[in-house]
């Protein structure tokens, strides 16, 4: 047996609502229409590249995923940086002391 027969325009009107709300999931409640109906209208339609609807949930896991391997690369970088900067300082205040003492006149910050 086939399914519910939607007319064109009404289809037309739903997909506008979809890529005004930017989600299927409230459209489909509102209407009374599965999910899986209006993402296969989205496929067939002319438009599909103007409609823009939120990421599913496997979209944010692997979304969460990527970010989470962004974080541990820049925590790792910014670690790195940490050590380096505090060897310039270490660097630095042998440095000063050097100075301070082949030449005790001069004020050094």
């Amino acid at each position: 047996m086939k399914g519910k027969s939607y007319t064109k325009e009404l289809k037309e009107e739903i997909l506008r609502e979809v890529k005004d709300v930017g989600n299927v999931s409230l459209v489909s409640r509102r209407h009374g229409i599965s999910k899986s109906t209006i993402f296969t209208w989205i496929k067939k339609s002319e438009n599909k590249d103007e409609i823009k609807v939120k990421p599913g949930r496997k979209a944010l896991v692997e979304g969460q995923k990527e970010f989470e391997s962004e974080i541990t690369e820049v925590t790792k970088e910014n670690d790195h940086l940490k050590k380096i900067l505090g060897e310039k300082d270490l660097e630095i205040a042998i440095l000063k002391d050097l100075i301070k003492k082949a030449n005790p006149q001069l004020k050094i910050k």
